[in-house]
């Protein structure tokens, strides 16, 4: 979920902040450090931080004596993000061969109601016309 342009890569600890900055809306560095696995140092995390702002994906406001982190792209926005590269490296810009792979029977992780809802949803789809 992860809102960065196609040339920007974030660690796997700059992701991990993202989904927590994600998932809280907003954060402190504090926030974050309790809500990912394996937490780095404090001052770790707020070295992290401060590189997330400068590659432009967290902004931060003053509360007092802290800072509060926000991302500056909506969660929307950053999950087309994310399924734009996910399709584009792994799925050769095909959304049938993602599809594809989640129906996969061998997989066995979408259960019965999973897949009427996704049934349901192609139906419901725009014809492409």
């Amino acid at each position: 979920m992860t809102p960065v342009n196609d040339n920007q890569h974030l660690s796997r600890r700059e992701r991990q902040i993202m989904d927590v900055v994600y998932r809280l809306s907003k954060a402190s560095a504090q926030e974050i450090q309790e809500n990912i696995p394996e937490p780095p140092s404090y001052s770790a995390v707020r070295a992290l931080l401060a590189i997330l702002v400068d590659k432009g994906v967290l902004k931060h406001e003053r509360d007092g004596r802290k800072y509060i982190y926000k991302p500056t792209v909506s969660a929307d926005r950053a999950k087309r993000s994310a399924l734009r590269r996910l399709l584009d490296t792994f799925y050769d810009n095909s959304a049938e061969k993602l599809v594809a792979a989640l129906l996969d029977p061998d997989d066995g992780k979408l259960g019965d109601r999973e897949i009427e809802r996704i049934r349901a949803l192609v139906n419901a789809a725009p014809d492409g016309k």
